[in-house]
């Protein structure tokens, strides 16, 4: 999947469970969780859909955070999950199970295909409505200092949609794309702001 599928699974899951759990979720770190797999892009001589799309090393990740943060770790754990079990299974599959397993486990409905695309046209506009409607978006436009991490979902839009790097954003996705860099653009904006207005 493309950064917005996963933008709109993790929020859309991650919602989910902190509803059911009724704890309060921080939607940068939400964000984060989302696509953080994918940072395995970015580092030279990692497999991308290898060792941290393995549902064993998030396990063993979230150890730690489920000791000490107990069911408040639950929702960025499912919103990181989303990424390995659904978003890329469905796309040529990931290595679920390393290290016990290199094998890859998924379906191939192409990333490029119509059918993908389709899907995370849907997934964004569902997400798109459930954060204005539960006002989640707005949320984003008030200062707290978790705003700067949506530093890091901002460059996995904005690497694709505008440099292609490391892949080519269909046009069918751009407008979806463009809404997500503008929130988090104007969240870390406000953010930024706020921060300089103390100095």
């Amino acid at each position: 999947m493309y950064a917005v599928g996963h933008f709109a699974l993790g929020y859309l899951t991650g919602k989910f469970a902190s509803k059911s759990l009724a704890v309060k979720i921080n939607l940068p770190l939400l964000f984060l969780a989302s696509v953080f797999p994918d940072i395995d892009l970015l580092i030279p001589g990692l497999a991308h859909r290898g060792p941290l799309h393995s549902v064993v090393v998030s396990c063993i990740f979230f150890i730690p955070l489920f000791l000490f943060y107990r069911k408040k770790a639950v929702p960025y754990f499912v919103a990181l999950i989303q990424h390995l079990v659904i978003g890329d299974f469905l796309t040529g599959g990931t290595q679920l199970l390393w290290p016990v397993s290199t094998a890859m486990y998924g379906l191939d409905i192409g990333i490029h295909s119509l059918t993908n695309i389709g899907l995370e046209l849907v997934l964004f506009l569902i997400s798109i409505t459930v954060m204005f409607k539960t006002k989640d978006a707005l949320s984003l436009f008030k200062h707290r200092p978790s705003n700067m991490i949506l530093s890091i979902p901002v460059l996995t839009v904005l690497l694709p949609t505008v440099i292609r790097f490391p892949l080519y954003v269909p046009p069918l996705l751009l407008v979806p794309h463009l809404v997500y860099l503008a929130l988090f653009s104007v969240s870390i904006l406000m953010d930024l702001k706020s921060i300089l207005s103390k100095t």
